[in-house]
């Protein structure tokens, strides 16, 4: 019998995230577990594995599923999905991240989903900050925001993403002088950051180029197997934000590149940090 939906207003996105970071935990799982994990039906359990195998994330067993690992290296999540995975860690990570910030700041912030983070925790700081993106995401949200100057630098839209890639704005970006840039990365390995997308990674790259000082936000989950294309070495990062999950391993090649670490709680409100290296 299938079990009562506890949680039947939870988007697809989430409810795919759920479903997710249950395999990245258990490896593999019963349509009857992951029924139970998501507070949902087995037929919906069923659409959502469908959906999710269909675009690579998975592959199915008999009466369940197993995540794929590891995904192959140009395998770039949806955007929607992406956003919810790992969520209260992206939030932790973000409103340190938004502490970095001073008054008439100018700030650099690419489009990936903890980035997005920093940016609401920001706009709650009330800063009069100059902001270039090319998110289309943080650009919507930041319009109404009076005390911020938006820039978006142009480019093409990227089919399924609401971003910015390639020319005139990665032009525009190498002519830029900016205090910081907070960017994301699809992989770290090691002090090796890597992207699944040559033209993400390429305008990555203007972004750090074009900053004083550059902190990488990522989630644990991101220290994992190189992804198709090199953004850069840690060495051109100045501070690395993570969240506790960060395997010791990862943190020792952090901090023997001589790169300032600060790890994050999502417990903890504020996201204060807990180690610094």
């Amino acid at each position: 019998m299938e079990s009562p939906s506890k949680r039947v207003d939870i988007v697809p996105a989430k409810r795919r995230a759920l479903i997710l970071e249950h395999l990245r935990v258990n490896g593999a799982a019963s349509i009857q577990e992951l029924a139970d994990t998501i507070g949902g039906s087995q037929s919906t359990v069923r659409r959502d594995l469908e959906h999710l195998v269909e675009r690579g994330y998975l592959e199915r067993t008999h009466g369940g599923a197993h995540l794929l690992q590891p995904m192959r290296a140009t395998f770039e999540r949806e955007m929607t999905v992406n956003a919810a995975l790992q969520h209260p860690e992206k939030v932790a990570i973000g409103r340190e991240a938004a502490q970095r910030l001073s008054a008439r700041d100018s700030v650099i912030f690419d489009s990936s989903s903890t980035v997005m983070e920093a940016v609401r925790a920001a706009a709650e700081r009330d800063l009069p900050l100059t902001v270039v993106t090319n998110s289309l995401e943080i650009a919507d949200f930041a319009a109404d925001i009076k005390s911020w100057r938006i820039i978006l630098p142009g480019g093409t839209v990227r089919p399924g993403y609401r971003h910015l890639a390639g020319e005139p704005g990665e032009s525009f970006i190498k002519t830029l002088h900016a205090d910081l840039c907070m960017t994301g990365a699809s992989a770290v390995t090691g002090t090796l950051l890597t992207e699944t997308s040559l033209e993400v990674a390429s305008l990555k790259r203007a972004m750090i180029a074009s900053a004083r000082k550059t902190i990488l936000l990522v989630d644990s989950s991101k220290f994992t197997a190189p992804g198709f294309c090199t953004l850069s070495d840690i060495s051109e990062i100045d501070e690395v934000i993570t969240d506790e999950g960060i395997t010791q391993d990862a943190l020792g090649s952090l901090r023997a590149a001589e790169r300032k670490v600060t790890i994050v709680s999502s417990r903890r409100l504020a996201g204060a940090p807990l180690l610094g290296g």
